[in-house]
């Protein structure tokens, strides 16, 4: 489409001709100059453009700027921004393709120039911004050569030679636009990109440290779950108590990501790894110059959890001398780095977690009493392995298929495996039986954890703890895991079936053989060649 320009007035005869152009070079040079500083200093695009007229108006004398972006939903454009603030208010006013003068420039994806904006029919007018008086200039906004996002206008002060001229400087701030819109645009997509990806993580953390995923099936654990659930519905002080690897940290977790602070930080400290003078630092910040090797300002992790949830873990480790300083941040929620004189406020939910018996060590007067009723506002014990022998099985298998995850292969653990394994007494509570399942799997070259490969790991397969005897006086007991496995199954192996037969009958193998509908020398053949390792009670 051939560019619809009007006939600009007859150049001037006066010998002051050359000095006018000289001196509108001069002009538009420095309001280029000054547009292109605007257009660097933010990333705001709508508030870029206002200042961009505005500078125009001052420098450039365009008055009564407008520019206007091409809405990619629905095809047509627009008001971004004004310059006169006494125009009608523009949030919803838009024109589509080829709908007025602005819709022509758009369309036809050429300039316009107008002598006098009053006199073209299709000028509408519907912001009451341009003087019908005056001339009018309008440019297409680009990306690259054909790709139209807007339309810049403006009107100069009079209609003379110098149209073009003012019309040439219209069209390299528009490129100007064009190129700040780009950019808006690639730095609005990964800000999209971002948010979408901080909300995907987030809701992969509030999945994986959900309930379903804390296995215990147990009064003990269910009592646990229902003091969980109600503690994180407010800011309560949390204490959680028990042996080291029954789960404090999994427990916290949970905590913090369905509490209303599951937006914030979740900051993790073990009390027990620093010395006094490090662990202050490390919870309070410094200053720079506080100490030797403070070469900067350095936050606390106190100040990095604010709005979120701090994890003290063994805090019945730290010293009384420090125990002072975190009771006054647990009562006021205020501290000063180390080194410095400024006293610093933080919204931080506290919970802690250790193994040791407080209330002997406030007895004793190794832990400050005030601080442990600060703590303990809502204690909850985690009950040891040993105490929830039911969830060992359903444990296992979630260990054994994370671990198979991991490894990038099948692993499945078999029933007599898990009979073995509800008969430890595991010290070291899930922890221990995380670590035994890890070294079961390396030792298990099928993928295959059995009863043998359990002993491969150095587990006592054939100890049996008093806590597993308690139910028969002195005798054996069947695993609870035996106790399921339908011996005439067809499916299962005759390995296992002969195991499980054995775990049946308390390890008795004339019982067993009955059991299987075999006599005793039958089932002493498969013992040997099957190289099953028999318990000794």
């Amino acid at each position: 489409m051939p560019e619809v320009e009007a006939p600009a007035p007859s150049p001037s005869q006066s010998g002051n001709g050359e000095a006018v152009r000289l001196k509108l070079l001069e002009e538009q040079l420095a309001a280029l100059f000054d547009v292109s500083c605007v257009l660097s200093r933010s990333l705001e695009l709508r508030e870029t453009l206002r200042h961009v007229l505005r500078t125009l108006h001052e420098r450039g004398r365009l008055s009564r700027g407008m520019a206007s972006l091409l809405d990619a939903d629905s095809g047509d454009l627009l008001v971004a921004a004004l310059h006169d603030e006494d125009a009608a208010p523009f949030e919803k006013i838009r024109y589509r393709p080829g709908e007025g003068v602005i819709g022509q420039v758009l369309e036809s994806n050429r300039r316009w120039i107008l002598p006098r904006v009053g006199d073209e029919p299709r000028f509408l007018d519907r912001l009451g911004l341009f003087d019908a008086d005056l001339p009018f200039i309008g440019v297409p906004i680009r990306i690259g050569e054909d790709d139209v996002v807007g339309v810049f206008a403006v009107q100069p002060p009079v209609a003379d030679e110098l149209m073009p001229q003012r019309a040439r400087l219209a069209e390299m701030i528009a490129n100007l636009i064009g190129q700040a819109v780009r950019l808006s645009r690639s730095v609005e997509a990964e800000r999209r990109a971002l948010r979408e990806e901080r909300d995907t993580l987030r809701r992969h953390l509030k999945s994986s440290h959900g309930f379903d995923n804390i296995i215990g099936r147990t009064e003990r654990m269910r009592l646990v779950f229902d003091q969980v659930r109600q503690v994180a519905k407010w800011n309560t002080t949390v204490l959680l108590r028990g042996e080291s690897g029954t789960g404090k940290e999994l427990i916290a977790s949970a905590i913090h990501y369905n509490s209303p602070r599951a937006g914030g930080p979740f900051i993790k400290l073990n009390c027990a790894a620093l010395p006094d003078n490090l662990l202050e630092s490390e919870l309070f910040g410094h200053e720079k110059g506080a100490f030797t090797g403070a070469q900067s300002q350095r936050k606390g992790r106190f100040e990095q959890a604010d709005g979120g949830t701090i994890f003290l873990d063994e805090i019945g480790e730290i010293s009384p001398a420090f125990q002072a300083k975190l009771l006054r941040v647990l009562q006021e929620g205020e501290f000063e780095r180390v080194g410095g004189t400024r006293t610093l406020g933080v919204d931080v939910r506290v919970i802690a977690a250790t193994n040791r018996n407080l209330e002997q060590e406030v007895r004793d007067g190794v832990f400050r009493e005030d601080l442990y009723y600060r703590l303990n506002v809502m204690p909850i014990l985690m009950p040891a392995l040993r105490e929830r022998v039911e969830d060992i099985p359903e444990l296992a298998k979630f260990l054994v298929a994370k671990l198979a995850k991991r490894q990038g292969r099948e692993l499945t653990i078999t029933d007599s495996a898990l009979g073995v394994l509800m008969r430890h007494h595991w010290p070291g509570n899930v922890r221990e039986l995380e670590n035994c399942m890890e070294r079961a799997a390396v030792m298990s070259e099928g993928g295959i954890i059995d009863r043998d490969v359990l002993n491969l790991t150095g587990l006592d397969v054939g100890a049996l703890p008093e806590t597993a005897m308690a139910a028969a006086g002195s005798g054996p007991v069947a695993s609870p895991a035996a106790d399921n496995i339908d011996l005439s199954d067809p499916d299962i192996d005759e390995r296992e079936r002969v195991i499980a037969a054995l775990e049946q009958a308390g390890w008795v193998q004339a019982k067993a053989a009955r059991l299987l509908g075999m006599t005793p020398r039958q089932i002493a053949y498969r013992i040997q060649t099957m190289k099953i390792r028999v318990k000794q009670f």
